[in-house]
């Protein structure tokens, strides 16, 4: 399976909700997640342009999309973005497979 982060910014409306009737929303999110096949490795709050922060494993893009595309649907979040995540031993791979695809810049 793959991994992703998903770093998201809470909606005004969705701190109000949070700080008058605090939860914990990743056990809220957990099943969406299980249900897609996916599962959750942590999360956090964070500070600055991105309010959490979650590393979750899906199997695919496509059920990451379905994921990111519900919680654009639901409207908690006033921005969010998903980055599919390699390990360092994939970036490497894929370093070396990048130097024998052939590929060369323009040149002026």
């Amino acid at each position: 399976m793959a991994y992703y982060m998903l770093q998201g910014a809470y909606s005004t409306d969705a701190w109000e909700s949070l700080v008058s009737n605090p939860v914990n929303r990743v056990e809220a999110i957990r099943p969406a997640i299980e249900n897609l096949g996916g599962h959750i490795e942590n999360a956090w709050f964070a500070f600055g342009e991105y309010d959490v922060v979650l590393i979750m494993q899906m199997p695919d893009n496509l059920n990451a999309a379905a994921f990111a595309f519900a919680i654009a649907a639901g409207g908690a979040f006033k921005t969010h973005k998903t980055t599919p995540l390699m390990s360092i031993d994939e970036g490497v791979e894929a370093m070396r497979r990048a130097s024998d695809t052939g590929y060369s810049p323009p040149r002026s």
